[in-house]
């Protein structure tokens, strides 16, 4: 409330968005012309529009159900060099959503959602797990090289996790090198699918990424916010690896403008970046809210570092169940200190700690969301915008059942970083797979926000 008082139906805010977007809007009305357009708010998000340029405020409109369907009636017209080939990535969190809402398994909800995209029009729908896969290798490795050289290099420790954007958002705009020369190189899961599908699988279609047009189904608005990163978009192309993103809402929106339930659909196999493999069931990583960043990475550095194979990872609650500290001890002394902090106030906590130079953490996984990832404000919500907490309850109880596998079993991950990427440590692997993160200059309103 403090950082942006306007009212959610601010008229200069949607004047100047409406403006900026009108020119590509088709005079074409369909059914689907009722659908909402795509704001991000404060309520809704981290990323207040206060840390937006007008730009970015404009082409976050684009990223709407609107869109989505004007490629899908594009790709219905007879000229095919203006055809795209459809792609949606479907993030695990959001798979949840579907089976407690229609009380379906999460098998079962994965299969229906594929089979309703398709009947849409869509192509393909893929599971960004894989992703995922890479993005937790990538940040163990990161980790463990940082803890080896935090005797050498002052910003070396602590790390943050770099996976969820409006964290990122919020470091970028707001805080200052100090916060952000500590975060993570390694891509998002979502982004680190962008990579795999405008890269790899169009590679493998023999395709050129501009024909393809790639959407996330995301629990969070802020991916809305993250696919437009300029370091995630090909000049060469004019591409971007992710396209348009829609929270899982929205999806639920256009099942309800086609008067569709999921119960009703056929259900089909999610497809797989190989050849004509598909999807078998549903697995997700360690970690009860989220992609479990602080579990993988503890464990793999408690045997990279020490030589300790950690089986159970125990949370403590600090000042409440949104901050948890997990500890690995040796020898009578605390060699790991980490911790996971959820929402905005345990944020800016874990910030003024850092800036009086008392952390005691070596790695923080961050997440806007209070309670995490499931708690996404594009799907865990009432219609007036409350958390819907037994909606909550049901998406976690199917969450947790769903069994975990590690990243490093994924035999089609080690395949890909030798015939793909040429080798876990070469110079490929650190433009796919990974980016930079530092303070962007605002303006001096942007700046009086008592944060």
């Amino acid at each position: 409330q403090e950082c942006s008082k306007k009212q959610k139906n601010d008229d200069t805010q949607s004047t100047s968005v409406d403006a900026l977007s009108s020119n590509d809007r088709s005079e074409e009305k369909n059914e689907f012309d009722t659908l909402a357009n795509a704001k991000i708010l404060l309520s809704d998000c981290l990323a207040c529009d206060s840390c937006m340029t007008l730009e970015e405020g404009a082409r976050v409109f684009q990223q709407n159900q609107k869109e989505f369907f004007r490629i899908l009636n594009l790709n219905k017209k007879c000229d095919t060099s203006k055809h795209k080939v459809l792609a949606v990535s479907i993030c695990p969190q959001s798979l949840p959503y579907f089976a407690a809402k229609f009380d379906l398994s999460v098998n079962e909800a994965a299969k229906r959602l594929c089979g309703f995209l398709k009947s849409l029009g869509v192509h393909y729908v893929f599971d960004t797990t894989i992703a995922a896969d890479f993005s937790i290798l990538e940040s163990q490795r990161e980790f463990v090289q940082r803890y080896q050289r935090r005797n050498q290099e002052e910003n070396a420790l602590p790390m943050f996790a770099s996976a969820c954007p409006g964290w990122i958002h919020y470091a970028e705009r707001v805080l200052t090198n100090l916060v952000t020369s500590h975060i993570c190189t390694a891509k998002s899961p979502q982004q680190i699918m962008g990579s795999l599908v405008k890269g790899y699988f169009a590679r493998q279609q023999n395709l050129s990424p501009d024909k393809i047009f790639h959407v996330v189904v995301a629990p969070c608005y802020d991916k809305k916010l993250e696919a437009l990163r300029e370091d995630f978009y090909t000049a060469l192309y004019n591409s971007a690896e992710v396209d348009c993103v829609l929270t899982s809402g929205e999806i639920a929106q256009i099942m309800e403008q086609k008067n569709v339930s999921m119960k009703d659909v056929t259900e089909v196999a999610v497809d797989s970046l190989f050849d004509d493999l598909k999807e078998g069931d549903v697995v997700r990583h360690e970690g009860k809210r989220s992609d479990g960043y602080l579990e993988h990475i503890f464990k793999h550095a408690a045997k990279e570092l020490f030589g300790m194979d950690v089986k159970e990872i125990t949370y403590k609650a600090l000042k409440n169940k949104d901050f948890q500290e997990v500890t690995l001890e040796k020898d009578g002394e605390t060699v790991l200190r980490f911790a996971a902090a959820y929402g905005f106030r345990n944020i800016q906590n874990m910030v003024l700690k850092l800036k009086k130079g008392k952390f005691l953490y070596h790695f923080v996984e961050v997440l806007a969301c209070p309670g995490g990832c499931l708690n996404g404000k594009g799907q865990a919500q009432t219609e007036d915008g409350k958390p819907d907490r037994a909606l909550l309850a049901q998406m976690e109880e199917v969450y947790t059942a769903i069994p975990v596998r590690l990243p490093e079993t994924n035999l089609h991950v080690q395949k890909m970083y030798q015939d793909w990427l040429e080798g876990m440590d070469s110079k490929k692997v650190q433009d796919t797979l990974h980016t930079t993160y530092s303070a962007v200059n605002q303006t001096t309103s942007s700046l009086d926000i008592k944060w």
